[in-house]
């Protein structure tokens, strides 16, 4: 009877070791939790303090961008890096294995923009895009005034009864650059909350209180361009938090800088089927710069 219950117990554990490599791999990256993905964050903030990028665990095949250049783990930021402030929001894709975060650190005494991307694979970053902006003249818009603190709302996790499901929360997030194809929210219907604000490099560019322009204080019904050029790519879903994360190139016609355009780096917060909250990092590239990820 013991024998049968061994040889009982040793097929099972191959069998499920089976199923295990069998997994596909949105289901091995769902091993890295959120607690562990906001460690890998933690853990290269650390390693960019101390200007240590060996100590980061990464992939024999790890890629490495900052803003939309491909560079050597070291390179760029690992430099200049000199510490964090108290502004840092995560979003967390325990699906993907992704985690997203939106920055505000210094380099030597001067405050930047600092968003980055990590993939995580089998306890090991695969992945690390990232993007830096230091000045309005980089930016065309630069509040770090209101970047002090996360928004409450951003960071709020979102009520069962509230959530919208992820592929839903994805077409959501979607209209928003579909709206700037076209040079409007409304004739794509995009579903705004009527008080949805929208902040783009701390400056409050839409929703109540906003004085940037007239007619901002409603985003969805105020004037914005046409980008008929705009590309986007979703990078992570937090279906806790409800936000979406939508990295875009807004093509031809989104500066006044000659031929440069904006590089975005764009979050929503989305529940109960609306867009409430909208925040953004950008930056000016040359026309046609690819991102190095598309």
């Amino acid at each position: 009877m013991r024998e049968t219950m061994r040889k009982s117990m040793l097929v099972v554990a191959a069998t499920a070791f089976a199923c295990a490599l069998a997994a596909p791999p949105a289901a091995r990256a769902a091993e890295c939790d959120r607690e562990c993905l906001k460690g890998f964050v933690t853990q290269y903030l650390d390693a960019l303090a101390a200007h240590k990028p060996e100590s980061l665990p990464v992939t024999a095949d790890m890629k490495f961008t900052e803003d939309c250049k491909t560079l050597k783990l070291g390179e760029g930021m690992w430099k200049t890096f000199s510490r964090q402030t108290g502004y840092r929001r995560d979003i967390l894709d325990v699906k993907q294995g992704v985690a997203v975060s939106f920055l505000v650190v210094e380099e030597g005494a001067s405050p930047t923009l600092y968003v980055i991307r990590l993939k995580v694979d089998g306890g090991k970053i695969s992945e690390i895009e990232t993007m830096a902006v230091r000045n309005k003249e980089e930016g065309m818009l630069f509040n770090t005034e209101n970047l002090k603190a996360v928004s409450p709302l951003m960071a709020a996790t979102v009520p069962a009864a509230d959530k919208t499901a992820r592929e839903e929360a994805v077409k959501i997030a979607l209209t928003y650059p579909a709206g700037l194809k076209v040079g409007s929210f409304v004739k794509v219907d995009s579903p705004m909350a009527e008080d949805a604000y929208r902040y783009e490099n701390g400056q409050l560019m839409a929703g109540p209180g906003c004085t940037f322009f007239k007619g901002c204080d409603v985003m969805k019904t105020q004037m914005i361009p046409t980008l008929s050029e705009i590309t986007h790519r979703v990078i992570a879903v937090d279906e806790d938090l409800g936000v979406v994360a939508v990295r875009m190139n807004f093509g031809k016609g989104s500066t006044f800088a000659g031929d440069g355009v904006l590089d975005v780096w764009h979050s929503f917060k989305i529940y109960g089927g609306l867009i409430h909250a909208a925040e953004a990092y950008c930056e000016i590239v040359p026309g046609g710069t690819p991102s190095g990820w598309d």
